[in-house]
């Protein structure tokens, strides 16, 4: 709280007089971090190759990650025992998978698992690129080949399910 306090310009206990608590804030954090996600996507709404905006969604998604470790581990990881965000907070995070799950549909995916795979492999690579090498991008340079794999699986399982 001191942390969060002194990165708004205010004491820790100050806090309290804007949010009931602790809770309320890692909730408001939430869904403003989701809605920053979700602004920063609709920049690629002008990619109009679907391949293509799927391989920027994935480099956008890996460094909104990498910037801010705490944001991801709040978004990402639960790691604050019995934080549920709210369905308010929760909304922009529905509205961020939506997103990814247009994008997969455009390049030609809409199988539940894949869409699952496809969020682990995200998710996975950002959480690498926190845990091992922070401020760097030795997992980030990995997301186009990473894309690209992913693609190539879903056409040869696409392939192999066509008599």
């Amino acid at each position: 709280m001191r942390e969060l306090g002194a990165r708004v310009g205010m004491r820790a206990q100050s806090l309290y007089a804007y949010f009931p608590s602790k809770f309320a804030i890692y909730d408001a954090m939430f869904a403003e971090s989701n809605r920053e996600l979700l602004h920063r996507m609709s920049a690629l709404a002008s990619v109009r190759d679907p391949v293509e905006a799927l391989r920027e969604r994935a480099r956008l998604f890996l460094a909104f990650c990498a910037e801010d470790p705490g944001r991801y581990q709040l978004l990402f990881q639960r790691t604050i025992p019995g934080f549920e965000p709210s369905p308010e907070a929760y909304a922009p995070a529905l509205e961020v998978l939506d997103n990814a799950r247009d994008a997969l549909r455009a390049c030609g995916i809409s199988d539940a698992g894949a869409v699952d795979m496809w969020t682990a492999l995200t998710s996975g690579l950002a959480a690498q690129q926190i845990a091992n090498e922070p401020g760097g991008d030795r997992w980030v340079r990995l997301t186009d080949e990473a894309t690209d794999m992913f693609l190539a699986h879903q056409a040869l399982a696409k392939k192999e399910e066509t008599p």
